[in-house]
């Protein structure tokens, strides 16, 4: 939904009054309250040794007193931890682990990079503990791909499974993380995968896969659901809620649940965003039990509390000068550039290398290159061998990149959404980080009205000074130059794809 339209829909009760995450203090791992002890030794293991305050608070509502009673819904910062809020609380639920596997817990994810990543916070905290981890991305083939999260006794023997009942079938994985497309073909089509004894469904980045382009997933997945009893008694754990926490900043709300008093006898959801909808159309298919709206601060839109925010000013027909000025002041800090689109990516990536003296690593990721390409590239920032990443909005959605100094928005975003998730890149978990968005004069005006909607959205201006941009005049005519030439060039070969 358009931010312009948002007014106008009307607010469901449930989420007039959020509880402020931000109440919570950060607690370290030995005030935790029943954190197992292989779980504190992954955590540390991952150089973690605190819990973030919407870490704290999901905790609390899952393992403490909540007791996972009812549906969550989270509001909170780009960087804040949502990740690992969401991902302990389940590993902690699914213990002790069954001798017969089933899948319990499943995560869906918008994109495959961000499926990797999540997949990656589960693997620390769950293989120490003996639970697997599935990933269903479209990778590989559906048959593939279902081999590696189903087990069928005898498979090794060569059995037709077409002459086998779907009880002989026994999931290979407690936890899986998917895409949406991909999640629907095994659905429909994967003999022996199932979703009956599914007892949790994490729908992160939820704004973005409750859109209608992405709406047909969810249907399907609670359906495949609705005729699951939950009675393998997978879900484990403690029965800790009347124990009480300590750190409670609120006290505990009593509720019922759908089916008798276990609160795992349904499907328990969370549901994230850092830019949560709050259109009633969407979330209502979500089905939510009781829902519980929890948010970091009053607004809807809220920027890491660590990211310093500042305009640069720029005549519009020389702005790749500013950026390549603003580059090259910035040393060898690792950073993204985000443009409006998939082909602005590729042109301003392209007039970037034009640059003989940049002496910059800089490349593409957009959706314009294959999917290959995109994680190859993404792999290759992670480990440090490039310095600038120039991006669509495709690497905005929840992607962790450890050591983003610098965000540079290239294009003023339309929408202060946009900006919320470009900025999100950098002054992640904690570190400090900055985000420049270049604009001309007849842009201040509209860029002030959209930091308007956020909170923390000071935002300071950022001076070039004028002999870098006249030093940099002739090698920018030399640049276009040269770019003119790849692009006749390209227009005489063929396009190899797999090169884009």
């Amino acid at each position: 939904m358009d931010e312009e339209n948002q007014r106008s829909v009307p607010v469901l009760p449930w989420m007039r009054h959020p509880l402020d995450v931000t109440r919570c203090e950060q607690l370290s791992l030995r005030r935790v309250p029943f954190l197992d002890c292989r779980l504190k030794s992954a955590l540390e293991n991952m150089k973690i040794s605190k819990l973030f305050p919407v870490q704290v608070a999901l905790w609390q509502e899952t393992i403490g007193p909540g007791n996972f009673e009812r549906d969550l819904c989270i509001n909170s910062p780009t960087g804040s931890g949502k990740t690992l809020a969401y991902a302990l609380p389940i590993v902690r639920k699914l213990l002790p682990t069954s001798t017969v596997k089933c899948l319990r817990a499943l995560v869906v994810v918008p994109t495959r990079d961000l499926a990797l990543q999540v997949k990656q916070v589960f693997d620390a905290i769950a293989l120490p503990l003996g639970l697997r981890v599935g990933l269903a991305v479209g990778q590989s083939s559906v048959a593939d791909e279902i081999s590696s999260l189903v087990y069928l006794p005898g498979e090794e023997e060569g059995v037709d499974p077409g002459f086998l009942s779907p009880f002989w079938f026994q999931s290979k994985v407690d936890i899986l993380v998917a895409t949406p497309g991909r999640l629907v073909d095994h659905v429909n089509l994967s003999r022996g995968f199932t979703l009956k004894h599914l007892h949790y469904l994490v729908v992160d980045e939820a704004d973005r896969l409750l859109r209608e382009d992405y709406q047909s997933w969810l249907p399907t997945v609670l359906k495949s659901t609705q005729s699951s009893n939950n009675d393998d008694g997978g879900g484990g754990g403690d029965d800790v809620f009347q124990l009480g926490f300590p750190y409670s900043p609120w006290s505990r709300r009593s509720c019922g649940v759908e089916r008798g008093s276990n609160p795992h006898s349904r499907l328990a959801k969370v549901v994230l965003s850092a830019t949560l909808t709050r259109d009633p159309g969407r979330l209502v298919q979500l089905n939510l039990h009781h829902p519980l709206f929890l948010s970091a601060g009053k607004m809807r839109y809220r920027l890491p509390e660590n990211l310093e925010s500042f305009k640069l000013i720029c005549e519009r027909k020389v702005k790749p000068l500013y950026l390549v000025a603003l580059l090259k002041s910035l040393g060898e800090e690792k950073c993204i550039v985000f443009t409006r689109s998939v082909d602005s990516t590729h042109r301003l990536c392209k007039l970037l290398n034009c640059f003989g003296d940049l002496q910059i690593d800089i490349k593409e990721y957009s959706g314009r290159q294959h999917q290959r390409v995109r994680s190859k590239t993404l792999n290759e920032f992670r480990k440090g061998q490039f310095q600038v990443l120039v991006s669509s909005d495709e690497m905005t959605r929840g992607m962790d990149v450890e050591g983003v100094r610098n965000v540079i928005n290239y294009d003023v975003p339309k929408y202060i959404k946009t900006y919320v998730h470009r900025a999100g890149r950098t002054a992640r978990a904690g570190q400090t980080g900055r985000c420049f968005t270049l604009m001309s004069n007849d842009e201040v005006g509209r860029f002030k009205r959209l930091m308007k909607k956020a909170e923390a959205s000071a935002c300071l201006e950022h001076n070039v000074p004028s002999h870098l941009i006249e030093e940099l005049h002739s090698t920018y005519q030399l640049a276009l130059s040269k770019l003119k030439e790849i692009i006749l060039e390209s227009r005489r070969k063929p396009k190899d794809k797999s090169c884009q």
